[in-house]
């Protein structure tokens, strides 16, 4: 029994929370982790136990007696520190084991206690494990040296993404510090079949690195309904479908911008305080001040009595524990099924309970992707994550970090340092050296005396906070009132004295703007526009356009619907019905209009950017409406078309070197890409940005069905 494998003290804990069995996932962490030194991913629903599932075990198994930090906790998200921070301590405070959270907003006293007597557990950001090490790795070497175990957080959120490459490289910099091999376990509620092997290779070794798996089911019940907008703000009809469905439970809201959740958290106060609901009315995203969205976390995990409603973007997409929550709402179709799972799994968290979505549709596309994903989610579909093999950006910047760290080294030394790690492994030493040749000739780095140091430029850069993460933040103004930050906003057009905004759910004039110190000073108003966030909209994959495709061609109905929905349903299944769709994956509707060629690609937002590309660099005039999948092409010869994008492809990095000449906005997605040699800059953009392989796949095996 797995129980009887863990220390006499975490029995003990066990008993005291008199817990009557272990959860499914935690009886097979126990055992696994305490037999063997194997990495493992404990996958399992949202509020199953993973986090006692690690530790349990790691606890009961590390001697703590031993010199240094014993366990390093990398969570993506500094609320989830905090959050997790007071779970973790109380299942230590019976062990004597210190747990400390080190980041930008921690104590600095407790850092300095750590550094003086390393021991325990600390929890920390990938950012700050690279701060660590690039402005004081001597406090790294102290504290990292003797570590047994990592246990990365929400490991999913790492997947597919330069912070997870970022992070990949910061483990192997952290394990050559060590003197024995660190076991690393990962925890996540949602990882598809097709994603184990990406998901070890955050391990850096994949062979000994086992995905615990947890497939129980939790019932789920949902709601699809739709309101017509006809402006940019929801409709009023919608707004009060919303209060009613959710003014007398606790509920999360996901629109999908900051914007949207502002109008949501403001319009519906607004509602309640009309017919003397209840004022319990929130908005949580990135923008909104760090003490503002921690007060409205402990409210929501403290309060029993009271109902509430936060709007909020992915800042609670992730395992932040706020209690329980009775009911998600969805406004309009997320950009991901991974992303829809995360979010229904913060309803019916207790043991018994089932989870509730109810889905708003603002639009006749948004709709069809929202059953499309809602029909995938109960098909058990996540979508195939694919993890960058040549980061060259980001092994650009590691380079600059490794310098700094080392204070200078060898250049045959920092050659092999990164070709030995495992985020760069698929990088010829070849590329390693011209990257490195750049930094030289552009005075990022420096020759001196066979060394290679920093140069005056590789200062600047590394000298900076800014340079601690992989990914872009936007240039905000903080906004005060009376003194008390509210939160920050982006610079706009917006911004000036007199406009009214929305901020933490509620409304403010803007009484004074200071552009020297980026700072705006607001007092309380009564209307307001939300504020005009920048970002754009996630890849969606061609798996949810094929599953709106196969909606649309099909007869089957759905009992989730409203009977707007049906209605949209039958009309787009109307506009759809003279097209004799029989193979989703090639079949496609074609029609010829006025000198043009309208298609609709029903496939993911990669390919139809690189059939773009493609259709532009050959000189044709093409439009796309990405939401429908909808391709416009200024031609009637379709042959010509396809024959041009395959010869335009055999010369793909001459149209991108010339493309990235014209427009350095296409690497906008990458933060350190700006740095590379040419030729560097346009294999990340390949790969990270465009899929033309599939994209050409695609074009080539297409077989046009034209309406009859």
């Amino acid at each position: 029994m797995s129980y009887n494998l863990l220390s006499e003290p975490i029995r003990r804990y066990i008993r005291n929370k008199r817990w009557e069995s272990l959860r499914p996932i935690q009886a097979a962490a126990i055992s696994k982790i305490i037999s063997t030194d194997n990495n493992y991913i404990l996958a399992s629903r949202t509020a199953s136990g993973k986090t006692e599932a690690a530790f349990l075990p790691i606890l009961s198994k590390t001697d703590f007696n031993q010199e240094g930090v014993q366990i390093l906790y990398i969570s993506p998200l500094i609320a989830l520190i905090n959050d997790q921070f007071f779970r973790v301590e109380e299942l230590c405070k019976n062990l004597e084991i210190k747990v400390t959270k080190w980041h930008g907003e921690a104590k600095k006293s407790l850092k300095t206690d750590l550094i003086k007597n390393p021991n325990g557990i600390v929890l920390i950001t990938p950012e700050s494990v690279e701060a660590m090490l690039v402005g004081a790795p001597y406090n790294a070497l102290r504290l990292f040296s003797n570590l047994k175990y990592v246990v990365i957080d929400e490991i999913h959120s790492f997947l597919g993404v330069d912070r997870g490459l970022h992070m990949m490289s910061l483990l192997y910099r952290v394990q050559e510090l060590n003197k024995n091999k660190i076991t690393t376990i990962g925890l996540s509620a949602t990882i598809g079949d097709d994603n184990y092997e990406e998901v070890k290779r955050i391990t850096g070794d994949v062979s000994n690195t086992k995905v615990l798996l947890d497939r129980t089911a939790k019932e789920t019940t949902a709601k699809i309904k739709f309101y017509d907008n006809k402006s940019k703000d929801l409709s009023l009809n919608l707004l009060k479908d919303l209060y009613k469905e959710t003014c007398a439970n606790k509920v999360l809201i996901f629109p999908n911008s900051r914007g949207r959740v502002e109008e949501v958290a403001v319009k519906l106060r607004k509602i309640s305080d009309r017919v003397k609901g209840h004022k319990f009315y929130y908005a949580h995203h990135s923008s909104v001040d760090k003490q503002i969205r921690e007060n409205v976390e402990h409210f929501a995990k403290n309060n029993q009595r009271f109902n509430f409603c936060i709007s909020c973007t992915s800042t609670l997409e992730l395992g932040i524990d706020i209690g329980t929550v009775d009911k998600i709402v969805q406004i309009d179709s997320t950009h991901s099924v991974a992303s829809l799972v995360q979010r229904i799994g913060r309803s019916g968290r207790r043991e018994g309970e089932k989870s509730i979505v109810n889905i708003y549709a603002t639009n006749q596309w948004s709709f069809l992707q929202s059953l499309a994903c809602w029909q995938l989610y109960k098909s058990g579909f996540l979508e195939p994550i694919k993890t960058a093999k040549v980061p060259y950006d980001i092994l650009l910047h590691q380079m600059l970090s490794i310098v700094k760290q080392s204070s200078g080294c060898k250049r045959n030394v920092l050659v092999q340092k990164l070709k030995n790690n495992f985020a760069f492994e698929s990088i010829e030493l070849e590329s390693i050296n011209e990257i490195l040749d750049e930094l030289l000739s552009s005075d990022h780095l420096e020759l001196v005396q066979h060394e290679i140091i920093l140069g005056l430029e590789g200062e600047n850069i590394v000298n900076s906070r800014d340079f601690y993460s992989v990914f872009k933040t936007e240039p905000n103004y903080n906004v005060h009132s009376s003194g008390k930050k509210i939160g920050d906003i982006p610079f706009s057009p917006q911004v000036i004295v007199g406009e009214n905004i929305l901020l933490a759910a509620k409304i403010w004039r803007i009484k004074d703007v200071d552009h020297k110190t980026a700072k705006i000073e607001v007092i309380p108003a009564q209307d307001g526009k939300k504020p005009k966030f920048f970002g754009g909209g996630g890849n969606i994959h061609p798996k949810v356009r094929i599953e709106m495709l196969r909606i649309l061609k099909s007869d089957e109905s759905y009992s989730e619907l409203d009977e707007a929905c049906n209605h949209v349903l039958e009309k787009m299944r109307h506009e759809f019905k003279g097209f004799h769709i029989v193979n989703y994956e090639h079949d496609r509707p074609l029609i010829f209009n006025e000198g043009k060629i309208n298609i609709y690609s029903f496939t993911g937002t990669k390919v139809n950017k690189s059939i773009i590309f493609l259709a532009r660099s050959s000189g044709f005039e093409i439009f796309m409406e990405d939401r429908s999948s909808f391709l416009e092409i200024h031609t009637t010869d379709l042959q010509t078309f396809i024959e041009r994008i395959n010869e335009t492809y055999l010369n793909l990095d001459y149209h991108l070197e010339s493309e990235i000449k014209e427009n350095e906005a296409l690497l906008g997605f990458s933060k350190w890409g700006q740095y590379l040699p040419l030729k560097y800059k346009c294999e990340i953009i390949k790969e990270r940005f465009f899929d033309f392989e599939s994209a050409i796949s695609f074009v080539n095996s297409l077989n046009m069905v034209v309406c009859h």
